[in-house]
């Protein structure tokens, strides 16, 4: 059994770590974008039975097409088993029909990709009204679970309070909080508007004079994060760090951040971003291992 790595173009470094990390070869898929914006990808040709498939999906709708047309030229080139790690895993926030005439777009997206790929590796996926992964997408998910690395990369050896910017927070921020043998808390959150929340700590959360570390899963617009660096400042808190898995965000979300006074933001390299300090290569290929044969 042969197996590679394959990838897009924009995507050949994390490829390349990937590939040399599970001690395989590596190769970049073609793409040709005509002028009406069609795609057309070239798969590499390739004796491969197993292709495991590099592509994050933030940007998804320029993404998919190219990714799932992909997926029928490899498997029409012979190969027999397709696996699909995309660290960033978009369209799982839209996890139920929120108002009347609207789609439920996670089922519809983990269709297709359930359809096309035999296995799924992702990174912090946004499960908070998915009970299973592996059921949405209708084949084996392995979710990695990077919030205790974050909180260790930010922690550097210290035990700072971990705060979750909502209720849905808590299973992560509690799992990172055991590993580092630290406490932990997660404000409520009420949502008012795409960009207005209102959100309260418990008033017995011991904060005043301790470091504190913000741990999400993403960040895109920071109004959240903002709002929640304002609350533990003004609770006496004596700084604030933001660790996010995905960094979604823009210029001005991070300054959004900044100016509400977090002292360091840091991010997985699971989308490319200036924030990005944890590697991922490493944690991607221990969850790939079952794939090479000894």
């Amino acid at each position: 059994m042969t197996i590679q790595v394959h990838g897009f173009p924009g995507d050949a470094a994390p490829v390349a770590r990937l590939a040399a990390a599970l001690g395989v070869a590596s190769a970049i898929v073609e793409v040709k974008t005509f002028p009406d914006g069609e795609t057309l990808p070239t798969v590499p040709v390739t004796r491969a039975t197993t292709v495991i498939v590099y592509r994050a999906l933030n940007q998804p709708n320029t993404r998919l097409v190219p990714l799932l047309q992909a997926a029928d030229a490899w498997r029409r080139a012979g190969v027999s088993r397709l696996v699909l790690v995309t660290p960033y895993l978009g369209y799982l926030r839209q996890d139920m029909v929120f108002a009347p005439g609207q789609p439920l777009s996670r089922d519809l997206i983990c269709g297709w990709l359930g359809g096309a790929f035999d296995r799924l590796v992702t990174v912090q996926a946004h499960l908070h009204r998915t009970a299973s992964l592996t059921e949405a997408l209708g084949i084996p998910a392995t979710n990695i679970d990077i919030g205790g690395d974050l909180a260790a990369l930010v922690a550097a050896g210290e035990r700072p309070l971990i705060v979750g910017p909502d209720s849905e927070s808590r299973p992560g921020v509690q799992a990172a909080a055991m590993t580092l043998g630290t406490d932990w808390t997660a404000f409520d959150k009420q949502r008012l508007g795409d960009r207005e929340v209102r959100l309260t700590l418990d008033d017995a959360t011991p904060v005043a004079g301790r470091a504190t570390l913000l741990l999400d899963d993403i960040c895109s617009s920071g109004c959240t994060l903002a709002q929640a660096i304002h609350h533990l400042l003004q609770a006496g808190a004596a700084s604030v760090d933001v660790a996010v898995a995905h960094a979604l965000f823009d210029a001005e979300a991070l300054d959004r951040l900044r100016e509400a006074g977090a002292r360091r933001i840091v991010s997985s390299d699971s989308i490319p971003h200036l924030t990005n300090a944890l590697d991922l290569t490493g944690r991607l290929a221990d969850a790939l291992r079952s794939e090479i044969p000894a």
